[in-house]
């Protein structure tokens, strides 16, 4: 049953990791929101799990291309919905019974996107990189109208580029050296982040203990991490909040590995600490990998990087469970050894507190861990940004 139950894990993340690539392609050829909306319309129940990823990341490119730069966080206050179906989901699974059921009641509420897809406005980068820059300024017009504000004189003399439109590819990831620096580092981020989140929460199955309580338990862990991300984030920055939630992620699975079963309190508060530092490792990565990219890459290159989340989905069950088989507490030290590379290898990416998206790949090839400082004290005038 353990085998079976890996196996239908790692094969739905493997259907996920090669439908949701094309989902994201189309949400890059289409426009960001028609394919926020197109995605989740299930033709199938199956199809809520398959294209899901892609109307997430959607969603996120959205929102922080839409906002500005200090107040991309609200990406954060998103992620706190999808802690509080985390938390719901163990309630659902209580009181029906089916695993069908259970798929009927989390696939059908995505219905209820198509009655308001049409408030979501368009993103006026996206719209800027495919050259519909009178259709971006009437965005900006009614978002600035809304918020009480006008629309800086500045803002009417944006032009659109006479460059031809591209679609991009994986070579525009690695092409450049500090966007190749990016783009591995954010790969294994997301693997790492992937991995082990989802075998803490399958080793709730193997442990022991009630089940449903555990679960929920590890979910309302979630809300906390959001709140210390919205807290520090905008104050020390990206980087550093980064890599300690790796590695404290790190230390308490390997410290939870060698504690003794009859202080289960105490091991379970340790391996508690630890799903709250990936918690927060996952969830700040949404934010530095949207970030890190220009705006005619953003969508490909999160959907891209983030492809190394379903393959992490894929491994975690056959590591937890293959490796439990030899000693039950073997994978929270791979765990640990993974997070605590993922903790350094972050700190060599640049600092993003306080800058406006990068534009283009020069753009992104002018960032350094000390960019945010010397862009203080450039008079150059911004290509685009949403203070409004």
């Amino acid at each position: 049953m353990i085998y079976l139950g890996c196996l239908h894990l790692s094969c739905s993340h493997s259907i996920t990791l090669c439908v949701a690539m094309p989902g994201c392609w189309i949400s890059h050829r289409l426009s960001s929101t028609w394919a926020f909306w197109l995605v989740p319309s299930p033709l199938a129940m199956q199809q809520t799990g398959v294209f899901g990823k892609g109307t997430w990341m959607t969603c996120y490119v959205i929102v922080t291309e839409i906002v500005g730069s200090d107040q991309r966080i609200v990406g954060i206050v998103i992620q706190i919905f999808f802690t509080l179906g985390i938390i719901i989901l163990p309630g659902i699974a209580y009181l029906v019974p089916t695993w069908q059921g259970i798929q009927l009641a989390i696939s059908l509420p995505n219905f209820l996107f198509l009655l308001y897809y049409w408030v979501v406005p368009e993103s006026p980068r996206w719209l800027l990189t495919r050259k519909k820059g009178e259709k971006a300024l009437k965005i900006m017009h009614d978002i600035a109208k809304h918020n009480g504000k006008y629309l800086s004189p500045h803002y009417s003399e944006i032009t659109v580029s006479n460059m031809e439109v591209t679609n991009p590819s994986f070579l525009d990831l690695v092409r450049t050296p500090r966007m190749r620096r990016n783009t591995l580092i954010l790969m294994y981020a997301w693997f790492t982040s992937a991995l082990i989140y989802q075998g803490l929460v399958m080793r709730l199955g193997i442990v022991g203990g009630n089940l449903y309580l555990d679960f929920f338990i590890s979910g309302a862990v979630e809300l906390p991490a959001a709140l210390l991300i919205l807290i520090t984030i905008d104050r020390i920055g990206r980087r550093l909040p980064f890599a300690i939630s790796n590695i404290m992620a790190g230390i308490a699975c390997l410290i939870t590995a060698f504690l003794p079963e009859d202080i289960p309190w105490f091991k379970t508060t340790v391996a508690t600490l630890g799903r709250l530092g990936i918690t927060i490792a996952f969830e700040i990565v949404y934010l530095v990998n949207s970030e890190l990219y220009p705006t005619t890459l953003r969508n490909f290159g999160v959907s891209l990087c983030s492809s190394l989340c379903d393959l992490g989905g894929i491994i975690a069950p056959f590591l937890l469970f293959r490796l439990a088989a030899i000693w039950l507490e073997l994978p929270l030290i791979i765990f640990s050894i993974l997070a605590a590379v993922c903790g350094i290898l972050v700190l060599l990416l640049p600092e993003t507190k306080g800058i406006s998206l990068p534009e283009t790949v020069e753009d992104v090839e002018q960032l350094s861990g000390h960019y945010s400082k010397r862009r203080k004290g450039n008079t150059r005038t911004p290509t685009l940004t949403f203070d409004l």
